[in-house]
């Protein structure tokens, strides 16, 4: 039996990844050693390390005024780290849609001045996000921080930012899943568990300029500036994690880039949705235009049946489908590495279920 993993992270990786990763584990390019062995300053492991780079600049289109980090620590970690580097005795506008983004508020207070707005509001009982237009940033802002996906909430956000400051945006949960116009962006950043890799390594990429920010009194672990100049060596990296980061990034171009992965998303979230929207046994509450690609919660009629559908779904080679313990019910995430074909099972699976509990 196939077993389709469903969960929110650390998510499923790509097959053909864990394949390639499997047949190179002991013996990694005829070099007798695994990748893990290798030293960082190496110079079979900076080979690793730039092929990561320059794919990560590939699939987004970026210029050369930004740089990438491999750092530790995942998404937590730059909850702290953004406002270490940036905020420099400012003000920053910290916008929350969900658990996430209100989890990086609290982070962000303990090191200066924030100022929150709560952009999520609710119309005819279906939660949705307030346009842009009516997001109230501060004059002066040191920056902008949002999360263009909330993978609890199953919330995400389509519109592109236009802000008079610096916008930072939390996209552990969307990075890579669709094209997006970094030029957008001043940093990016996300904990790799979703659409990278293994947990524990943090993507950043930032534009240069913002790099003059970071302080010596912000932390070595934590400093952007002396991250990029050290080209993300200044201590040992998460090694093993960069190398199968590199496969998925691979695993991405020989799918056709973000262009084919957010046609083939968009083609896997409709099926799912269409599924719920016909049914009058499940429910999504979230507005049509923020419904995330990524994250799809769903609702049953009786919450008695919460546990019947999850033992019979695993039973079924559907793992992982329980909803994050803040909002309960169902939650299929769908990151790049789920097939289409799993989605297609799910689908039959919740069809078969309504009719027999409906």
């Amino acid at each position: 039996m196939t077993v389709y993993n469903f969960c929110a992270g650390p998510a499923k990786l790509p097959d053909e990844v864990m394949v390639k990763a499997q047949n190179e584990f002991r013996d990694w390019n005829q070099t007798g050693c695994s990748v893990m062995e290798l030293s960082h300053r190496s110079k079979e492991f900076i080979n690793v390390y730039q092929s990561a780079v320059t794919s990560v600049k590939n699939l987004l289109g970026l210029g050369e005024d930004y740089s990438v980090l491999f750092m530790h620590g995942g998404g937590r970690g730059q909850f702290s780290s953004v406002p270490l580097n940036l905020l420099n005795g400012g003000t920053a506008n910290y916008f929350t849609t969900g658990s996430w983004s209100q989890a990086a508020v609290k982070e962000a207070k303990k090191f200066g001045s924030v100022v929150e707005q709560n952009t999520a509001t609710e119309v005819n009982g279906l939660k949705q996000i307030l346009p842009f237009d009516e997001w109230q940033v501060q004059p002066d802002s040191a920056y902008v921080h949002y999360c263009p996906n909330e993978t609890v909430d199953g919330i995400e956000i389509f519109e592109d930012p236009n802000f008079d400051a610096p916008v930072v945006a939390d996209m552990s949960s969307t990075i890579f899943s669709r094209v997006i116009d970094v030029n957008n962006y001043d940093v990016i950043y996300a904990g790799a568990q979703k659409n990278i890799g293994p947990s524990g390594l943090s993507l950043v990429i930032i534009k240069n300029e913002l790099l003059e920010r970071s302080s010596e009194n912000v932390p070595s672990i934590f400093n952007y500036k002396l991250t990029a100049e050290k080209e993300s060596m200044f201590n040992t990296p998460p090694t093993y994690a960069i190398y199968l980061a590199k496969l998925v990034f691979d695993w991405l171009e020989e799918k056709g880039g973000l262009t084919a992965v957010e046609e083939l998303n968009k083609q896997k979230a409709n099926l799912l949705y269409q599924t719920i929207d016909q049914s009058d046994f499940y429910r999504n509450q979230i507005a049509t235009n923020n419904r995330s690609r990524m994250n799809v919660p769903f609702y049953l009629p009786k919450d008695e049946l919460n546990s019947v559908f999850l033992g019979q779904a695993e039973s079924n080679g559907l793992v992982a489908l329980k909803g994050h313990r803040m909002v309960g019910g169902m939650r299929a995430s769908i990151y790049n590495a789920m097939p289409l074909e799993g989605v297609k099972v799910l689908v039959e699976f919740m069809k078969e279920f309504e009719r027999t509990h409906g």
